[in-house]
């Protein structure tokens, strides 16, 4: 008669560790291997900020919306890509090309009605005096992008219009331009290190039979980014913005042109605060100015916008309110 038995088996046991000279339980790294991680893969760059927005950082800080009036701007959502929005602004504006400031009244309404979507935007404005604004934008392909600029007014040599296509490669892009009155223009920038980017700019002006071209640089990190441009009428202009911490930026800007001999230092600053930002700059010509966007509640801010300019004894203030979701 057979019997059924049991057999446990033992676990075999585990690998002796093998060691090498010095009592380590790897073997030792060869002389550089420890760099191989720090290299720079140079075949996979990151794709650069379009040549137009080099110096979208400083804008921020250096350039803030400041106005001189009062201003109401409200925004209605009607779907969750369609809006509309009302703008009245009340205040003045300066009389161009005078020797002294020269201010006139002037009261503006603006309609406008916006389509946002991933790969299509549509922007329109039209204003009481019968001016037409429009902009378009969209991803033709993953890489091929369309950008139309238009206005529309009754006064002579104001209407005008542009068209762009933006191409993004793997590490660079490039920009083809259109515009009334024959301008014609072209772009590229190219990331040569993961944090540098370089690139140039060639304008063709067709009624004046003359051209423009321009190159610039872009270094930017974690917590700085810094711009040169230098065009061929003679300006240079170098930008710097430091990002201190979450809630502060500090930016700075020099530009020189060779031709005038005007020099202009301007330095800024963006602060974020729990239910505010707060924009402000000063430059060398003694002009100071200040934006302050303040959240009431849900959906409303207040803005509070200040300029004075010793030198042409110029000071404007404003004040106003933005209502909905922009």
């Amino acid at each position: 008669m057979g019997s059924a038995m049991s057999h446990s088996v033992a676990p075999s046991p585990p690998p002796p560790i093998q060691t090498y000279p010095g009592g380590e339980a790897q073997p030792p790294k060869e002389e550089g291997e420890s760099k191989k991680s720090d290299k720079v893969d140079y075949l996979n760059l990151p794709c650069p900020v379009p040549y137009e927005d080099i110096q979208r950082e400083i804008m921020f800080s250096l350039k803030p919306e400041l106005f001189e009036g009062m201003r109401f701007d409200f925004n209605k959502p009607l779907s969750p890509k369609f809006s509309i929005t009302h703008s009245v602004f009340m205040g003045s504006v300066e009389v161009p090309n005078t020797p002294d400031v020269i201010k006139v009244p002037n009261a503006n309404y603006e309609f406008g009605a916006n389509f946002l979507d991933p790969k299509l935007m549509l922007v329109g404005r039209v204003s009481h005096e019968g001016r037409v604004m429009g902009r378009v934008k969209c991803d033709l392909t993953d890489n091929l992008i369309l950008k139309i600029n238009g206005q529309l007014t009754h006064e002579p040599h104001y209407s005008q219009g542009m068209l762009q296509l933006d191409y993004k490669g793997s590490d660079y892009r490039t920009q083809f331009s259109i515009g009334n009155n024959a301008i014609y223009s072209a772009n590229y920038i190219q990331s040569i290190t993961p944090n540098l980017a370089l690139g140039g700019e060639v304008i063709w002006l067709g009624h004046q039979r003359r051209s423009a071209f321009g190159v610039a640089a872009r270094y930017n990190s974690d917590k700085m980014v810094a711009t040169a441009q230098l065009a061929n009428s003679g300006q240079l202009a170098l930008t710097y913005v430091r990002k201190v911490s979450e809630k502060v930026s500090l930016a700075t800007e020099f530009v020189y042109n060779s031709m005038s001999k005007d020099v202009l230092a301007t330095v800024g600053y963006d602060y974020f605060f729990r239910m505010a930002r707060l924009r402000g700059k000063f430059d060398s010509n003694w002009c100071f100015g200040a934006l302050l966007e303040e959240r009431l509640s849900s959906g409303i801010n207040f803005m509070l916008s200040a300029e004075i300019d010793h030198w042409k004894k110029d000071y404007k203030f404003g004040f106003g309110f933005s209502v909905g979701d922009f």
